[in-house]
């Protein structure tokens, strides 16, 4: 056990308030994206695109992605953005106060986020830094492991630690 999550209240893209208690009960593998995003996070959401259909079927497992653009990200936004990864119901697209959402990616995932990065002059590659690591939490919100999302060893101990605390 890594740490906890802690107590927050967000939105879903289709509108519905969704708070941890929610997702108690199953584990659930979590990510930080945003939908402009040029480089890292289509790349992670084609992973857990690929990751939700290798989860055998009838599974309770939950993929919960956090907009770090939360101005931007509003539910519609997401809605799209799900859709074009043919996210199914279960996988959570969550938007709201942009302070309570870095808070949670800093202080609650332990996973850094930065919504102005300074570069050498140039324009950075990300508008918004944030963590490629997706993360697995159990259903008593209690975090389980971090995993390299462009690591293909990491993804593999992702699915067998999934596995592990699923059974």
């Amino acid at each position: 056990m890594l740490g906890s999550v802690p107590e927050f209240t967000l939105v879903n893209r289709d509108g519905r308030t969704i708070r941890r208690a929610d997702l108690a009960g199953s584990a659930w593998i979590a990510d930080f994206i945003f939908t402009r995003c040029p480089a890292s996070c289509p790349i992670m959401t084609a992973r857990l695109a690929r990751l939700n259909g290798e989860l055998p079927r009838g599974s309770e497992v939950r993929l919960v992605s956090f907009s770090v653009d939360p101005e931007h990200d509003t539910p519609e936004v997401l809605e799209r953005y799900a859709q074009s990864f043919k996210a199914p119901a279960r996988w959570l697209f969550l938007t709201g106060d942009g302070p309570q959402i870095y808070r949670l990616s800093r202080e609650g995932f332990k996973l850094g986020v930065d919504a102005s990065p300074q570069g050498n002059g140039a324009e950075t590659a990300e508008p918004i830094l944030h963590s490629t690591r997706f993360v697995l939490v159990d259903g008593e919100g209690r975090i389980r492991g971090y995993y390299d999302a462009f690591d293909a060893e990491s993804m593999k101990r992702l699915v067998r630690d999934l596995a592990a605390i699923s059974q």
